[in-house]
């Protein structure tokens, strides 16, 4: 059977060159031909938990009280506030904002509502509704009601007077919304394995249609900011102004995914070229590998666009991943190709390379397949975008091996024989000879250094935390950054968290029973005490009643004073306000329901829909947390939130929910520990069964584990240590570095083994094994570091980590495989150092 697939190879590869190449580049071309449907995402959907049921809760929250997109403009004016000028600009901003399409109103504080500027009376709001321009309005005392009024203060104007926020609300795609709800409804139904036949072709249909008008959306969505910045650009003579909204953090994120695709891409391929050429001086072991790794690439990029699979800000270095495996399979082909022609100098072309083939296939297959199982240990996780990466790269490195193993050698036939190639002076020789020299020397004094690295790195590991800040995930240059900072700290927090109060349920059983019995059940007067029929919303809801007011405005204070919480509004605000227009009267059930009624649109709109449900029995306290505070704990802060509720306001646990993305982005965050663990003892489990059917040693699969440990544990200490936290990007350096750095340890091993059994002598076979396969770790190590380091370069800080730490694993997996494993291989094979 070996024979034959050797044979088979032989003949289709290396004898025939042309038409296999020809077939491989015509499948290539077919599939790459889709990279025109390559697209990128980084919605909040990407970043979700796979089945988190809060994300449920949090879209039915959504679509109860309604959502739309919106943009906020924060304007810190050169003069006054309200000063004639100042309003004048403003108003010139807001009247070219409307002009755009998709913007269908501008808020701000030309339209804000003004009760206190003079104060006004109920009957006189429900006659006219006040704003700044509103003929005989007093500038001062508006002024003083924006910095200090409950709705106003740290919402629409910075409590100094100095910043105000202009909302910019975007047109709903209707049809985008009804198919998301639809997608989300169907995907529930899959996940509890409730779904039909048809239905499961309805799921495939209304994704691909979302998919479809998600992709227009977003282009659109880029083209109106793109034009919103143009026109912010026209008034930066008069105020500073920032733009902030998750448009345009999606916005923004996709721009820095593509910028980091091109830029590190082509900054990789600059690095991996230069480093071919200065290492191998020959123009073949520069052009075949850039060939493998250019069309690996291509591949993956029609594949991707050939079913839809789209690229997240996790999945976004793919790329240079793609290009650094696919580099060190070729690059371990070309020094076994060079050292048998340095053996066998007058040996034929064909022969060299059936040679090399011959001696490397295994271990190349190995590696990769050790690879693609790290890779796969992503799956494992609950956070969807650590999934997709994990398959993608799975898919990428299997194309990368097939490449590798037949465009390479079928290339390498169709040229010339190279010349033997001598370097003046060696220093990758010397490099790993002085790694031997610590073997052979030094093996305690080595063996100490590790043992000290791993308790270092141990206790490292233990400090690791999972509570960062978006805003840290961005440069302080950016305008993210820059806006995501002037909001938190003058319009109140930048993330929102929702706190849903549902009705005592033993106010249903009461109510349920008064209606069966039809008599005055003492708990229904409790909450029905005046006239039902007079009352209206107020004598027939759990929340909106004279009974509750004093209990919600307790909670709000309670959430108003949190250290971390920014901006609160709830129907605390509303009932402050109403009963400020009561002319300062308590505000019994018939006042609450004639208010409620009479209150022109506006004011409900803007009060009452965003606050409490229709029916009065569910209430929503509305928070913004202060992103960039440097001592929040969120999960600490959610327990806190829901204990304190339960404790101090006698609320059952069942009234109490919490949502916003302000959960379930900790929920993501809460995950990582949980899939940290959970990758690493998948992938670790994996590669030593793949080490135990290669080697077929138990001891030796052990010892070949070793360095790959060590590096992983480095790294992931050593971010301990600096106090850096893991994230979505971070969390995939274990995995990767354990891939990539095991395909160095297979390929020293086996050829430890074939040098081993030469002369049975562990210390020359060790040397031997330095000699030849050292030198393309080395290669391949430094080409990884060097490619890697260039997304220092990035925006986005996650992907700067997620470079340099990967970069100093690999150095740390390298320097172990050339020193520890070399070691721990000798001392396992004590008996034949004398031979």
């Amino acid at each position: 059977m070996k024979k034959t697939i050797i044979s088979t190879y032989e003949r289709l590869v290396l004898k025939h060159p042309v038409i296999t190449l020809s077939l491989l580049l015509t499948l290539i071309a077919s599939v790459g031909f889709f990279a025109k449907d390559f697209h990128l995402d980084a919605s909040a959907d990407s970043l979700m938990l796979e089945h988190d049921k809060d994300l449920r809760y949090f879209r039915q929250i959504n679509a109860q009280y309604g959502t739309s997109e919106f943009l906020i403009i924060s304007y810190s004016p050169i003069g006054p506030l309200l000063a004639p000028e100042t309003i004048a600009d403003i108003r010139t901003l807001r009247e070219r904002l409307l002009e755009i399409d998709r913007v269908t109103q501008v808020l701000s504080i030309l339209d804000a509502p003004l009760i206190d500027s003079p104060q006004v009376t109920f009957r006189e709001l429900n006659r006219e509704v006040r704003t700044i321009e509103t003929p005989g309005v007093d500038m001062d005392l508006a002024l003083k009601e924006f910095t200090t009024g409950p709705i106003y203060r740290n919402l629409l104007v910075s409590p100094d007077g100095h910043t105000t926020a202009l909302q910019v609300m975007l047109a709903d795609n209707e049809e985008l919304q009804t198919l998301h709800r639809r997608r989300n409804e169907l995907r529930e139904k899959r996940d509890d394995g409730l779904l039909t036949a048809g239905e499961k072709q309805q799921l495939h249909e209304v994704s691909t249609r979302y998919d479809q008008l998600s992709r227009a959306h977003n282009e659109q969505q880029a083209r109106d900011i793109a034009l919103i910045r143009t026109i912010m650009d026209e008034h930066r003579a008069q105020a500073d102004l920032f733009l902030g909204g998750v448009p345009m953090i999606v916005v923004d994120m996709i721009d820095f995914i593509r910028n980091d695709l091109v830029k590190f891409g082509i900054g990789v391929l600059v690095f991996v070229v230069s480093m071919l050429i200065l290492i191998f001086r020959r123009p073949q072991w520069v052009l075949l590998p850039m060939a493998c790794c250019f069309l690996a690439v291509l591949f993956m990029f029609g594949f991707l666009g050939l079913i839809g699979w789209k690229v997240t800000v996790v999945s976004s270095n793919f790329t240079s991943l793609l290009l650094i495996i696919t580099l060190s399979l070729c690059v371990h082909l070309i020094v076994r190709y060079n050292e048998l022609l340095a053996e066998q100098p007058q040996a034929g072309h064909l022969h060299l390379i059936r040679e090399t083939i011959r001696t490397k296939a295994l271990p190349s297959i190995f590696t990769a397949l050790t690879t693609i199982a790290a890779f796969a240990s992503l799956l494992v996780s609950d956070i969807r975008p650590i999934i997709d990466f994990g398959w993608m790269m799975a898919i990428g490195i299997s194309f990368a091996l097939v490449i590798s193993l037949i465009l390479f050698p079928a290339g390498l036939v169709l040229l010339k024989k190279p010349e033997p190639f001598v370097p003046r002076f060696d220093i990758t020789g010397i490099i790993t000879r002085r790694c031997v020299h610590l073997v052979e020397h030094y093996g305690r004094a080595t063996l100490a250094a590790f043992a000290v690295i791993t308790f270092i790195s141990i206790y490292g590991i233990s400090q690791l935390t999972v509570e960062n800040r978006f805003i840290d995930y961005f440069k302080p240059t950016t305008e993210i950054y820059q806006g995501m900072a002037l909001i938190d700290r003058q319009l109140g927090g930048t993330t929102p968290l929702d706190i849903i109060l549902d009705a005592d349920p033993d106010f249903f059983i009461a109510r349920e029973q008064s209606a069966a019995l039809d008599d005055d059940d003492p708990f229904a007067d409790d909450f029905f005490a005046d006239d039902i029929v007079d009352a209206g919303l107020s004598g027939s809801s759990y929340w909106y009643n004279s009974y509750q007011i004093n209990e919600i405005h307790a909670i709000h204070n309670y959430l108003n004073e949190l250290p971390e919480s920014g901006k609160v509004l709830s129907m605390s605000t509303t009932f402050t306000l109403m009963e400020h227009v009561n002319e300062g009267q308590p505000l019994d059930n018939i006042a609450l329901s004639v208010i409620h009624r009479m209150l022109p649109e506006i004011i409900e709109d803007t009060l009452f829909n965003p606050f409490m449900a229709t029916d009065g029995n569910q209430i929503r306290f509305n928070l913004r947390i202060i992103d960039s505070d440097p001592n929040l704990q969120r999960n600490a802060l959610l327990g806190k939130i829901e204990r304190d509720l339960v404790e101090l306001f006698d609320l059952q646990p069942e009234q109490v929910n919490l949502t916003g993305m302000f959960v379930l982005y900790n929920n993501v965050l809460q995950s990582l520990f949980s899939s940290q663990i959970m990758t690493i003892g998948v992938v670790f489990l994996v590669i030593i069964a793949m080490f135990l059917v290669q080697f077929r040693s138990l001891r030796l699969a052990l010892i070949a584990i070793v360095p790959n440990l060590i590096s992983a544990a480095a790294v992931l200490g050593l971010m301990g240590l600096l106090g850096i936290p893991l994230d979505i990007m971070t969390i995939t350096i274990a995995a990767i570095t354990i891939g990539i750095a095991v395909d160095d340890t297979i390929h020293y091993v086996h050829r430890y083994i074939e040098e081993l059994r030469i002369d049975s002598n562990a210390l020359t076979a060790i040397k031997r094994t330095h000699d030849s396969v050292g030198r393309a770790m080395y290669y391949t190590s430094i080409t990884i570091i060097t490619g890697f380091s260039i997304l220092a370069l990035s925006n986005f800080n996650p992907t700067i980590y997620f470079g340099l730490f990967t970069g100093l694993a690999m150095f740390v997996a390298m320097f172990a495989n050339l020193t520890l494993l070399a070691l721990l291989l000798l001392l396992w094979q004590p008996r034949q150092q004398t031979g």
